[in-house]
């Protein structure tokens, strides 16, 4: 039984890896597309916005390049040196791309409030109107497909990922709203980047909540409360469980790792505590989502002496 659990989780861990590396790569050649539409159209109609834009989009291809990586060397089996795993890497490549989305959102800021300052103008043509367009469609398209695989496989990367995806959709809409404008208006020619602040400060959110959840889990934090209350439950509803004392959890990568202490009748075999221990085990793993391993201490109930 053991041998084909143990084969039906490298099974789907392969699946999973292969699943997140095929949405990565599909990310990457749709940036690839954007940053040559962007980059040359923006020359072409003299668009500063979307020169920029198609800017970002390259920061987009270096966040996909640390998520293929994080998704390769995370999901690697445990060896003698990481008896652990390496959810942790994976982990890391989280916290890359949130620091990534976080400075993205500072350097399109600083541009924005520069061609305020400076009364920048610029008049583009409908060309680089139907490029933006189409960057907002292919990246919100690849933000659902993207946080929809790396929720089901679990991935803080690869969901991180995907809001770098729509933070580029943002951005795009920044540029559509600002070209837009100065198409229908010339004298609209700062509305981009006035749409563009605005946009800053949702890129600049997402990529500190992704850093910061990352940074987190590298100190160890334990789970919310809810977690903790369900792992109290979930041990004191085996039969013979008296007591449960010092839960010990913390995340690593998708994974949740537990210890705890069982308290148990002081008059049973070695073999019995075990048993019950094991149930404690074989029940968390079966039945609270994302525990991967559990490690339990049995005490025995410490009675007072006979007066």
């Amino acid at each position: 039984m053991q041998t084909t659990d143990l084969t039906n989780s490298e099974t789907q861990r392969r699946k999973d890896l292969a699943a997140g590396l095929r949405v990565t790569w599909i990310g990457m050649g749709g940036n690839v597309l954007l940053v040559i539409i962007k980059i040359w159209v923006g020359l072409y109609s003299r668009s500063q916005a979307l020169v920029a834009d198609g800017i970002h989009s390259l920061s987009d291809l270096f966040s996909d390049v640390v998520v293929i990586f994080g998704l390769k060397l995370g999901r690697m089996e445990e060896d003698e040196n990481h008896p652990f795993g390496h959810a942790r890497i994976e982990t890391a490549a989280s916290m890359l791309v949130g620091m990534l989305l976080f400075l993205v959102g500072l350097g399109i800021g600083y541009n924005a409030v520069s061609s305020i300052y400076h009364h920048d103008e610029s008049h583009p043509g409908l060309l680089a109107i139907l490029a933006a367009l189409f960057s907002i469609l292919l990246k919100e398209g690849l933000y659902w497909y993207t946080v929809g695989v790396g929720r089901r496989i679990k991935s803080p990367a690869l969901i991180g990922n995907a809001w770098h995806h729509r933070s580029d959709a943002f951005s795009s809409i920044a540029v559509l709203i600002g070209v837009g404008g100065a198409y229908l208006n010339p004298s609209w020619h700062m509305a981009d980047a006035y749409a563009a602040l605005i946009v800053t400060f949702f890129i600049i959110k997402v990529g500190g909540n992704l850093t910061w959840s990352a940074m987190k889990e590298v100190v160890d934090t334990a789970p919310d409360q809810k977690m903790q209350e369900l792992i109290e439950r979930t041990a004191l509803g085996i039969h013979g469980v008296r007591e449960v004392h010092d839960i010990r959890a913390r995340h690593s990568g998708a994974q949740i790792f537990v210890e705890l202490h069982i308290v148990v009748d002081p008059f049973l075999t070695v073999w019995d505590g075990h048993e019950i221990a094991a149930t404690v085990k074989h029940t968390m793993l079966n039945s609270i989502n994302d525990v991967t391993r559990v490690i339990i201490h049995v005490d025995p109930v410490l009675k007072k002496p006979a007066q």
